[in-house]
């Protein structure tokens, strides 16, 4: 038996997949996937990024040649256009998400439906004794 959640989620879901924003981005992320060289490109940078990164973690000093060749790949993808749309989807993808969360949550929290300050960052709502 589906409950009324279940079914408002489901319809929140198809609004969602429907938007023309939604249509867009998954168009950018389908094209990126589609380009081999683009994946291969961002999965190389990931990857640079990844060892340098635990190489501080460690302790162990970066040099400056890893630094320069890293930032060298960073550019050169944010130039290719299919990667750059790809990783501008990721984030519009991400405020979506965060959105919506975000509404969710304050709606849990608060027993009601929240208003825009109820959402601005920072804001514990209303009775906390913060405002």
């Amino acid at each position: 038996m589906t409950t009324k959640i279940q079914e408002k989620t489901q319809e929140l879901c198809e609004a969602i997949i429907l938007q023309p924003e939604m249509i867009a981005i998954r168009k950018r992320i389908d094209t990126f996937m589609a380009d081999d060289s683009a994946r291969t490109q961002y999965e190389s940078l990931m990857s640079k990024g990844q060892a340098l990164q635990e190489k501080q973690h460690h302790g162990q000093a970066l040099e400056p040649a890893e630094i320069s060749d890293f930032e060298k790949n960073r550019e050169s993808l944010l130039g290719n256009p299919v990667a750059r749309g790809f990783l501008d989807a990721q984030e519009e993808l991400h405020a979506i998400q965060s959105s919506i969360q975000k509404h969710i949550s304050k709606t849990i929290e608060l027993g009601r439906l929240p208003v825009a300050a109820d959402l601005e960052e920072g804001s514990c709502g209303s009775g906390c004794g913060c405002h």
